[in-house]
């Protein structure tokens, strides 16, 4: 596959081009080349599924995703509690098209529909943004594949990614556009050292309201069955890796499993961030010419889901809501956050998680269901009589006493309906007793097996536990003291010190710790030199002084 990444205008746009263009030259030129292509175009097919869940610490979901029969994307938003979702909604409703049945079955069309979406989606951010001061500084992440004439095409923007699992090979297939990973690629650091670094939420080009660069990469591929790809988000993949989620791509044949187990396992592993998986298979049909060949309900996920019905008229199809995490959520860490989620809630309940799957159809089908809804009229009940005869009359002695004995079974069944919810509010307020109790003592003994580097007196000390209190009283104490001084480092690493750079394990800590040593003493070796070249160049300057005066004295 080749890769286009670019920031320099010209070189992109000549580069997409000429890429399609050399596609499209072969199709053209070939016959035979192009029957076999049209054959591929024939039977291949693409299928996929989504798998959105909050987490463990945010209040709200901010990705966004896209599983369809001809579209699979997924969006990670940013931009504080407001903003994140919107941006990366505004982005699914704008390559939500590409989904359409009617669409073109042009490799370069369709590629040129990619970048124009993504672009026009960069524009409605900025345009919502400033006519909404609240959303200023929203902006989305986007990765997108589709499947046309045997090829596939992939767009990219940010730091999600998008994987290819190929005869049980891993590749990733894009770059993440992050400060991080040009650390990495200038070899300033490690991959190992950039999963914690101050910076490494840093993205350097993104759909939104920013002055950088919008436009995507656009990258393609020929298509092969059985091809699977994984589109993610950054809370998936900054903890999971590629050993790991290769693993479980090739083992877990179902889509939605193969999904549900990755954001679990993301989950597990420690994931502070929203945790979305798009799962995309290329089937062959054994008939392509049928007409009962399977066909999905494009699946929304994540902040998407909330606007199934926009959605809905764009692509001209019923959509769903993509199913909820099944698992994981029983950690005490997780039930812990869970509270803290329902608190929130509460409080926004627009803002609220969607659980249930939803399928909405286009507002023309919608119009003609709502016109069929009957509401419930408390009508006379129907009487059969023993002569065979029926009766609706209210004041037929039979009909009056089905009436009362269905208002009395009403009456008891409300009666019932009571007890039973004192019953289950006094259960409840106990059970909600011993789970408070539960999870307090299960959020302690987790705390106990984190650590994070945070300063004290002036130095670097590594502490076990969480950087935080609950009541006034410390999870945390200081296990470890180094001989760094917090005033010699870098503002931004005490920033991230002053809230604590939080790991899994003692090693993990010591590590990091070692290269804030390295990174002081490079810094304090880099004044030494600025200092002993001043000095330098003072005395070459004294001596061209003394050498003056001397000659004026001679």
């Amino acid at each position: 596959m080749k890769q286009i990444n670019s920031n320099n205008e010209e070189e992109i746009q000549t580069a997409v081009t000429g890429q399609i263009e050399k596609i499209s030259s072969i199709t053209d030129k070939n016959d035979i080349k192009e029957n076999r292509a049209n054959s591929v175009e024939k039977i291949l097919f693409m299928y996929a599924t989504a798998v959105s869940d909050v987490g463990t610490v945010r209040s709200n979901n901010q990705d966004s995703a896209f599983a369809g029969e001809h579209l699979a994307a997924i969006c990670d938003g940013m931009g504080g509690h407001a903003g994140g979702d919107t941006a990366s909604t505004i982005a699914i409703r704008s390559l939500a098209h590409i989904e359409q049945d009617s669409r073109p079955h042009d490799v370069k069309t369709v590629s040129s529909m990619m970048e124009t979406s993504i672009m026009a989606a960069h524009d409605a951010i900025v345009g919502k943004a400033k006519r909404e001061r609240r959303l200023a500084g929203m902006g989305t992440t986007v990765t997108a594949v589709t499947l046309v004439r045997g090829y596939w095409v992939l767009a990219h923007l940010g730091d999600s990614r998008a994987y290819l699992l190929r005869d049980n090979h891993l590749m990733r297939m894009t770059t993440d556009h992050s400060y991080v990973q040009h650390l990495i690629d200038t070899g300033h650091i490690t991959p190992e050292e950039a999963r914690n670094h101050p910076q490494r939420n840093v993205v350097m080009r993104v759909l939104g309201d920013f002055d950088i660069d919008p436009r995507p990469d656009i990258a393609l591929r020929s298509a092969h069955p059985s091809d699977r790809w994984l589109l993610c988000s950054d809370g998936l993949c900054g903890v999971l890796e590629d050993s790991t989620i290769q693993d479980v791509m090739s083992s877990i044949s179902n889509q939605e499993e193969c999904a549900q187990k990755l954001v679990s396992m993301a989950l597990r592993a420690g994931s502070t961030d929203n945790v979305t998986a798009v799962i995309a298979d290329a089937t062959l049909a054994l008939d392509a010419d049928a007409f009962d060949l399977p066909h999905q309900t494009p699946l929304i996920g994540g902040a998407a889901s909330k606007d199934l019905e926009s959605i809905a008229d764009i692509v001209n199809k019923a959509v769903a809501s993509a199913p909820a995490l099944r698992e994981d959520k029983n950690s005490p860490a997780q039930r812990a956050a869970a509270l803290a989620q329902d608190d929130d809630n509460s409080k926004n309940p627009d803002e609220g998680t969607i659980s249930i799957t939803r399928i909405v159809q286009p507002s023309h089908i919608r119009e003609e269901v709502g016109e069929l809804h009957t509401p419930d009229t408390n009508e006379i009940p129907i009487v059969k009589k023993k002569n065979g005869k029926v009766s609706t009359d209210p004041h037929d002695p039979d009909v009056a006493r089905a009436v009362k004995h269905e208002q009395d079974e009403a009456h008891r069944a409300h009666s019932l309906r009571r007890r039973w919810t004192r019953i289950g509010i006094s259960l409840g307020i106990l059970l909600v007793l011993f789970v408070i109790s539960g999870v307090g003592y299960g959020v302690y003994a987790w705390t106990q097996t984190q650590y994070y580097i945070g300063k004290d007196s002036n130095k670097v000390v590594i502490y076990q536990g969480v950087p935080t209190n609950i009541f006034g009283i410390a999870l945390s104490h200081k296990v470890e003291s180094t001989d760094i001084p917090v005033n010699k480092l870098d503002k931004s690493w005490q920033d991230q010190l002053k809230e604590g750079i939080s790991f899994g394990s003692l090693v993990e800590a010591r590590g990091h710790a070692s290269l804030i040593r390295r990174e002081m003493r490079a810094r304090e070796q880099e004044k030494l030199n600025e200092q002993n070249q001043k000095k330098l160049e003072n005395k070459i300057n004294k001596n061209k002084d003394n050498a003056k005066q001397g000659g004026k004295t001679s």
